[in-house]
């Protein structure tokens, strides 16, 4: 990656952080925010798309995919939708 590339992506992964850790619930913010914190940089390109798309979503049908009350879509998201779900079924066993 060249030096304009390491930019872009830093201003991408803070744009990413904040709005994860400012959802509008203390819940969402943890799980979201927690989630995303903790793997962002490991994350490819197509991952961090799936991740603005996925924030664009209202708390409410994220945690209604999370918690199985709505199934989940079956679009771009749904791969960040299971690690995300992952990562919280790790957070509710430890």
């Amino acid at each position: 990656m060249d030096l304009h590339s390491d930019m872009d992506r830093e201003i991408q992964h803070k744009r990413l952080k904040y709005r994860a850790t400012h959802r509008g619930t203390k819940e969402s913010d943890a799980i979201v925010g927690g989630f995303v914190m903790a793997h962002i940089h490991d994350m490819s390109d197509g991952q961090l798309d799936a991740l603005e798309v996925l924030l664009d979503c209202p708390d409410t049908d994220l945690m209604d995919w999370l918690r199985d009350r709505q199934p989940m879509p079956v679009d771009q998201t749904r791969d960040i939708l299971e690690l995300l779900k992952a990562y919280q079924q790790r957070l509710l066993t430890d």
